[in-house]
């Protein structure tokens, strides 16, 4: 699929750590002001390539990368790019929510300020929380342990802690999946509302949740012969879901196997 103006675009993309090659030959557009989700079996490098859109891979000793990994027009493996920068302008939420053990209003506020914001932080913490749903749950307790919250507000806002930092592309990878179904519908309505703003890439294993949330949908499996990931089928979700190309990604969204 080709789209108008991508806002990541990935050229033949393969993944290594080690020798050992995670991922494949990908080459995806996604969708700016869109919620793309990644879905497949496990094992098939759907965290793997999310985390390659903000070089967290780079974390993990021995990854390197081939291929590009194009942002605004931008190659982020280049080498005058600076990979802190790059996480700033596409932030993370990871599955399990992790704020940090500080106050509610200093997770917001933390990062922003060690970023060199100068503008009102009083502000900027009651704008995160307000666009991560949270602002009214947590306005009077501003001062207390983030970790005194619940697992759904915790996940909300490490979501408000990203957002803070202003970025472009927001990844999260599983991040209802520690959460019960009232907690999970509202990081899903957050998502429909956040998207007006940001760039959306989620990886999920809950086909309803992808079919639900996500706007497109890339489907991975393991390349043939391999234990290496690649992407097989890359589409509009509604379409995906209804009429897809490849006959595992058939078998794999109405559960044959997977």
């Amino acid at each position: 699929m080709n789209l108008i103006s991508p806002v990541l675009e990935t050229h033949n993309l393969n993944i290594y750590y080690g020798d050992f090659r995670a991922v494949t030959d990908v080459n995806i557009q996604i969708p700016r002001h869109k919620i793309t989700a990644i879905i497949g079996p496990s094992g098939c490098g759907k965290s793997t390539l999310l985390r390659a859109f903000n070089r967290m891979n780079e974390l993990v000793p021995n990854t390197h990368i081939e291929g590009e990994i194009i942002f605004e027009g931008q190659n982020l493996y280049g080498r005058d790019i600076d990979p802190v920068e790059v996480r700033y302008r596409i932030g993370m939420v990871f599955q399990k929510p992790n704020p940090f053990p500080k106050s509610i209003y200093e997770n917001v506020a933390w990062a922003a300020r060690i970023h060199g914001y100068r503008g009102n932080l009083d502000e900027l913490v009651e704008s995160s929380l307000t666009k991560a749903a949270l602002w009214d749950e947590v306005k009077d307790i501003l001062k207390q342990s983030a970790l005194s919250l619940s697992g759904g507000q915790q996940q909300r806002l490490c979501i408000a802690r990203a957002i803070a930092v202003q970025p472009e592309v927001i990844l999260m990878d599983e991040p209802a999946s520690a959460l019960d179904p009232i907690a999970t519908l509202k990081i899903e309505e957050l998502m429909q509302s956040l998207k007006k703003d940001y760039t959306i890439v989620i990886v999920t294993h809950n086909m309803q949740q992808a079919a639900r949330a996500s706007d497109y949908t890339s489907m991975m499996m393991l390349a043939e012969n391999t234990r290496s990931g690649t992407v097989i089928e890359f589409e509009e979700t509604n379409t995906l879901f209804t009429r897809p190309k490849d006959k595992r990604t058939e078998d794999y969204v109405t559960g044959r196997f997977g």
